[in-house]
């Protein structure tokens, strides 16, 4: 059997793969319709933020596994998936940490003005250090948008090390759940958006959370406050982003995620100094990686070894699957 990456995992992945007897390949390039010329003769692929699309699942006849390495689905063409009953596994946990200790490492650097810190100091210019522009933690409101794992993970790290006082607006999550773990839900959204010193996004990308934060809702932040979004790249209208930043609306923002990735070269996120910007690295340090390759790998060779495995996209075709 044949298993594809269309993106490279750890090593410690593909040592389950093989172990399993699966032939390990990895495509050539990661745009679909690369993709679909290589993946025909496949029994498994997996895939990062790349996805797979409509025209390469069909192009792979013998495809009776997909492997979503990490926990957003978006870019694969689940409804598609689901139709012909292609199982995607997924891996809701192996990333969670990681991506809390992001949102969080952005967070300090904004209020500590870490970026500008270091090109002062190698530009000779100590005196910045009496700047007046540096600012803590502790004890000031966070808000979480979207209560998932991460979030919540997230939340609990900020209160934990900094004694934030924590606020959430998560419609889909029931208010005794926000409550039992400390922390406040709130219902109007332009409300935490005003109250929030420190907003972090973490909800899915929908065709409704689409540009969520325009511009209208950016506005109704709370006056030098920061964003933080480890979640995807597309909740935020870019250029209203950019526009409050460099009013100085907001103290900063920091964006981990991009609706297309690697940034295009003439994107405006690139000249705008008060954005702090990283290549998706939440999800990328060493631990997360082998967790998410090795718990991935499992799942795909639990599939093909005819066992249900422990994390499915879509459960509702386990009993009519491909095999």
């Amino acid at each position: 059997m044949i298993c594809l990456l269309i993106q490279p995992i750890h090593p410690a992945g593909i040592d389950v793969l093989a172990k399993a007897g699966l032939e390990v390949r990895e495509a050539s390039a990661t745009d679909m319709a690369t993709v679909a010329q290589e993946i025909a003769a496949a029994d498994a692929a997996i895939t990062r933020n790349a996805g797979l699309d409509r025209t390469a699942m069909a192009a792979a006849p013998d495809l009776k596994v997909l492997g979503n390495h990490g926990i957003g689905t978006d870019p694969v063409d689940v409804s598609y998936a689901t139709e012909i009953g292609l199982p995607i596994i997924y891996t809701p946990h192996a990333n969670v940490q990681s991506v809390a200790e992001q949102a969080i490492a952005m967070m300090l650097a904004i209020s500590k003005r870490v970026r500008e810190a270091d090109t002062a100091v190698r530009e000779d210019r100590f005196d910045y250090r009496y700047a007046r522009d540096f600012r803590e933690l502790h004890g000031k409101t966070l808000a979480i948008i979207g209560f998932g794992r991460i979030g919540r993970r997230t939340a609990e790290l900020a209160r934990a090390a900094f004694d934030m006082r924590i606020i959430v607006y998560s419609p889909h999550v029931e208010a005794t759940a926000i409550e039992a773990a400390g922390m406040e839900k709130w219902d109007d959204l332009d409300a935490v958006l005003g109250e929030a010193d420190v907003v972090s996004l973490h909800q899915r990308l929908t065709p409704d959370t689409r540009e969520w934060l325009d511009g209208k809702r950016i506005s109704a932040m709370k006056k030098e406050a920061i964003l933080v979004n480890t979640a995807r790249g597309a909740l935020v209208d870019a250029e209203a982003l950019i526009a409050a930043v460099e009013s100085g609306h907001l103290r900063g923002a920091a964006m981990d995620v991009f609706e297309k990735e690697p940034l295009p070269a003439d994107h405006p996120y690139r000249g705008a100094r008060g954005i702090v910007l990283s290549p998706h690295i939440g999800g990328a340090t060493e631990e997360a990686m082998l967790r998410t390759a090795v718990e991935t790998a499992e799942q795909v060779v639990d599939v093909l070894a005819g066992r249900r495995p422990e994390y499915l996209v879509n459960p509702e075709v386990w009993e009519r699957r491909r095999q």
